[in-house]
């Protein structure tokens, strides 16, 4: 990539900064109905509204001419989100239960995006071992 091709993808659009917005929006959103209700935010949160988010930007944005070529793109996100969110599964259980222990906030953080990226290269290994799925 040349140096002005790297500016012009760096250089944010109208479209990237409605992007920016709607994002940081929902964010607010779900830490404001926190306060709330916990279970009501962890909904929000748990939705695949990022996903679904960026399937709809990549959807617009496309640079493929060819509308075949830009669905498999979007097909092929939406297929290997589903393997990227599989290690991450874990925290939502280690992070309460390490809290409730009296670990520190930060430690059961940095703990448990350890632990992630274990499980991630684990689930990398294994898949490459048993399947043709190749995630890196």
């Amino acid at each position: 990539m040349d140096k002005n091709e790297l500016l012009k993808v760096l250089t944010p659009s109208f479209f990237d900064i409605v992007k920016i917005l709607l994002t940081a929006v929902i964010i607010l959103i779900a830490t404001k109905l926190q306060l709330v209700s916990d279970k009501l935010s962890a909904l929000l949160i748990a939705l695949p509204l990022t996903s679904i988010l960026a399937m709809i930007w990549m959807r617009h944005e496309a640079k493929v001419a060819d509308p075949a070529a830009r669905i498999e793109s979007i097909a092929s996100h939406a297929y290997y989100t589903f393997w990227f969110v599989l290690p991450t599964l874990p925290m939502f259980l280690v992070i309460p239960w390490m809290l409730r222990k009296g670990h520190g906030f930060y430690f059961t953080l940095l703990a448990n995006a350890a632990l992630t990226a274990v499980l991630f290269w684990l689930l990398v290994f294994l898949l490459k071992k048993f399947t043709s799925i190749e995630l890196m």
